[in-house]
């Protein structure tokens, strides 16, 4: 069976389209159109030609609306016989060769162009994002204080869900093998992308989805991340449903929000339908998934700061006997 895979990964791999396709995933996911314009090559022979790498179990690929994205294969979906095929793949961009450092410059146009792309909306909606940071502490010490409570060892699977500029997976990145970031907003996905890509965070990925159903198998997932997102949500215990359904026994939920307060026009101007939550509430919502809650920071404004924002940062583990605990909730 090994011999065979091997076999089926050097017939794939021995065109030299292909391998420059592999050459280019090597450096980060693509879509068919862009790998269209890096190649100079027609739509259906790019696609013919991913189909043959995705069936040797060389590519995977998501689809996100009318894209579909490409990847070098993780390490799940490929022969471990196979790893030094790749790394030797990868060492290309760095071989002199002609024709392989002109689609890495075209390759670095088209991170160029997304990047542009993802900036323009992020300066639309700049102002905005920066008066509701002005309403709270500062970003640094709330991210500070979610990664303390995390734990200092680094787990296999992280998933932020509502990830939007992907901060929670570049604040993360040293404490796990891999991250997803999920988001419903298109715009905020190429946004997250190109701050990845910038913060050189390779291990991570962003995709498209509902984080009320993932396309995910439950109990994979080390650590999930919710951060600010409950209060936009009409069903926020759902969202903490459908993390607990993703975390390993033993795996830990990381939600940060904010503290009941009452400024009413985050609901008019912000689209906030929660006001805030409290403890109780938040403790509720992990019990019926099955989840414990362990600990509670609050990180307050300063005093006399009456028209500022608590942050409430709540860590929630899953027992051992994840599925035992769920049944009894039902």
């Amino acid at each position: 069976m090994v011999l065979d895979a091997t076999l089926s990964v050097f017939r794939a791999i021995g065109e030299e389209s292909r391998l420059r396709i592999m050459a280019l995933l090597a450096q980060g996911e693509l879509t068919v159109s862009e790998l269209t314009q890096i190649l100079g090559q027609s739509q259906p022979r790019v696609s013919r030609h991913l189909k043959i790498l995705a069936d040797a179990g060389l590519v995977e690929r998501h689809r996100e609306g009318a894209w579909m994205f490409y990847r070098v294969a993780g390490r799940a979906r490929r022969e471990e016989s196979l790893t030094a095929v790749l790394f030797a793949i990868a060492a290309m961009k760095d071989s002199g060769d002609r024709i392989i450092a002109r689609d890495a410059e075209r390759f670095a146009q088209s991170r160029q162009a997304r990047a542009a792309q993802a900036a323009a909306y992020f300066e639309a909606n700049a102002k905005e994002w920066n008066r509701l940071r002005r309403l709270h502490l500062p970003e640094s010490d709330i991210e500070a204080r979610m990664v303390a409570l995390a734990g200092k060892n680094p787990v296999a699977q992280f998933i932020d869900l509502g990830t939007g500029t992907g901060r929670m997976l570049e604040i993360f990145a040293d404490r796990y093998e891999t991250g997803v970031g999920y988001d419903l907003s298109h715009e905020m996905l190429a946004i997250a992308r190109a701050n990845l890509e910038q913060a050189g965070v390779a291990h991570a990925q962003v995709r498209h989805g509902d984080l009320f159903s993932l396309p995910m198998e439950s109990e994979t997932a080390d650590i999930v991340c919710l951060h600010q997102v409950l209060h936009y949500l009409a069903e926020p215990e759902a969202a903490v449903r459908e993390a607990a359904r993703l975390l390993k026994p033993g795996g830990r939920l990381v939600i940060s929000d904010f503290a009941p307060h009452e400024l009413e026009f985050l609901r008019d101007d912000h689209a906030h339908r929660r006001l805030g939550f409290s403890d109780d509430e938040v403790r509720a919502w992990c019990a019926a998934a099955g989840l414990g809650l362990e600990r509670v920071e609050t990180l307050s404004p300063s005093s006399g700061e009456r028209k500022k924002l608590t942050v409430k940062i709540w860590l929630c583990t899953a027992p051992a006997d994840v599925r035992r605990l769920r049944s009894r909730a039902a």
